[in-house]
């Protein structure tokens, strides 16, 4: 599997922790320390349709083709503007991939690697030639503003890639997923309690849930199951920890990056990172880093790389592929 090209689109409005301040009880000192972000975009009425779309035309610009020879549209999302259409169908509307079949994907923060992963599937069979993956959140929506433990966690963004079949770059992943665990991480959706019908009028009784999250579970999670599927993918393609030339992982919080970094003995020079702009934007947060790192010439043709994230479900991955 081979990468044409990469985009992604933030919104405008940048929120900082000291605007958070203002709000909630917190200071900039004591987000930026415990989760490295010292600012995030949030967006002021656009949907995650709408940012799937920017990124997808920058990278449908980058990679230099048409829009009609996009055969599948991949969108991982967990914060969908309509159940339908669906995100993916609106993309293809804005871009004009009218040739493509399209479908969302809900994997969390795992999304993309998910996406991925399923991209290449349909490049091996021969299914698909061209196909847009894109992860697109707009975590605003999903979140309680006066919650100090979530509200300074995430943002919106979305970020995209095109992909085709190339015999001569090779592409191995792992994945899984716990839903006995799924209840520390929550969040994004509604449950009907209640709908009753009488001659006059329909009663409907529902509970809007936004994220609820259990910190030290998740943080647990995380800095054990990604560097144990790092493991795994790097076994599975016959690698090192040293063969590889970045670990592109999802951007969640700067202590769970550093954590991995020490039990792979990773330099943490291999490990980019980008949280501290635009916070944890979920399935959008490693698309949006590799279309950075490759526009500004840190990702060159023929290095390894790792993807790999973790999320709610809970979800977890870890990719290997050469560019």
């Amino acid at each position: 599997m081979h990468i044409l090209g990469t985009g992604s689109y933030t919104p405008k409005r940048v929120v900082t922790n000291d605007d958070l301040a203002t709000i909630v009880d917190t200071n900039d000192e004591w987000i930026s320390s415990r989760t490295g972000i010292k600012e995030r975009h949030i967006s002021e009425g656009e949907t995650s349709a709408e940012l799937g779309a920017r990124a997808a035309l920058k990278a449908i610009e980058d990679a230099a083709i048409d829009p009609l020879d996009i055969d599948l549209i991949i969108l991982a999302s967990f914060t969908p503007d309509l159940t339908l259409p669906n995100v993916a169908c609106q993309i293809q509307e804005k871009i004009g991939a009218f040739n493509a079949t399209c479908y969302d994907l809900n994997a969390a923060c795992s999304g993309f690697l998910f996406g991925l992963s399923s991209a290449n599937a349909y490049l091996v069979s021969g299914m698909y030639r061209n196909i847009l993956v894109i992860g697109s959140e707009t975590m605003s929506r999903t979140i309680d503003w006066s919650d100090r433990s979530t509200c300074v966690l995430f943002g919106d963004g979305a970020g995209a890639a095109i992909l085709t079949a190339d015999n001569e770059k090779a592409y191995v992943a792992v994945s899984g997923s716990d839903g006995v665990k799924g209840k520390v991480l929550t969040g994004g959706g509604t449950i009907l309690k209640n709908f009753l019908i009488n001659s006059d009028t329909a009663n409907i009784v529902a509970d809007t849930f936004y994220i609820k999250m259990d910190g030290q579970e998740v943080f647990k999670f995380a800095v054990s199951k990604v560097p144990e599927c790092i493991n795994q993918v790097l076994e599975k393609a016959g690698k090192t920890p040293d063969d590889i030339d970045y670990y592109i992982l999802h951007q969640a919080n700067v202590r769970i990056i550093s954590s991995v970094a020490k039990r792979l003995h990773i330099n943490e020079d291999k490990i980019p990172v980008n949280l501290h702009k635009y916070g944890n934007t979920s399935a959008a947060s490693i698309p949006i880093l590799l279309d950075e790192l490759r526009r500004d010439g840190t990702l060159k043709s023929g290095q390894k790389i790792i993807f790999s994230g973790f999320g709610g479900g809970l979800t977890w991955g870890a990719s290997y592929m050469e560019i």
